[in-house]
């Protein structure tokens, strides 16, 4: 088998045919194997057990995995069979993510000043209690940081220009660039892929 083939993404739909992951050929195989899981056919959409994926003809353009008599196309789509369960919808508290949700811009004055002369800062700060979450965080200039100090925006005389606010995005797959297929997109928008955090 090739190691290069095993290694191809594979997208894969809960039994509701939504996307939850993408993992590499080989443990989509191994799911399959196990009846875990099917192999969707991306051109009529049937979906195939191990024997009935291992008889489809690969055509010459098409990725495929040697095995010992013959070859297998590599499969692109896999529905699991018993689960059935949402990915998860929310977007974990990450520096990341926080510097996404305020678009890099103060939340004091509305300056984009870069990633580097910003911060995050607790509006409740941590020494009366204030806890490091999505509502509790906003991103700060230096010199806004500063201002505000160990206080509250109130007592700094200051205003936030929103209320910090746990994302509703769906997390987004990461994917290095170029990695989705084509046929996934029968699946899922290619926007999937290029989600931005919105109120």
């Amino acid at each position: 088998m090739r190691s290069s083939a095993l290694e191809h993404p594979t997208l894969v739909l809960n039994r509701h045919w939504t996307v939850v992951n993408v993992v590499p050929v080989r443990h989509a195989i191994v799911l399959v194997c196990r009846d875990a899981a099917r192999v969707i056919s991306t051109d009529t959409y049937e979906s195939h057990d191990l024997d009935s994926w291992v008889a489809q003809a690969v055509g010459a353009d098409e990725s495929s995995i040697r095995m010992v008599a013959h070859a297998i196309r590599v499969p692109e789509v896999i529905v699991l069979t018993n689960y059935g369960k949402p990915p998860r919808r929310y977007v974990p508290f990450t520096r990341r993510n926080l510097y996404r949700r305020d678009q890099y811009t103060c939340q004091y004055c509305g300056k984009k000043p870069g990633s580097e002369n910003l911060s995050i800062e607790h509006i409740v700060p941590r020494s009366q209690g204030g806890l490091t979450s999505w509502t509790n965080c906003a991103l700060a200039c230096v010199s806004c940081n500063v201002r505000k100090g160990n206080r509250t925006p109130e007592l700094a005389g200051m205003r936030l220009l929103k209320q910090p606010f746990r994302p509703k995005w769906m997390p987004h797959l990461s994917l290095p660039e170029g990695v989705a297929k084509k046929s996934w997109s029968q699946f899922v928008s290619d926007r999937y892929w290029e989600v931005e955090l919105i109120d």
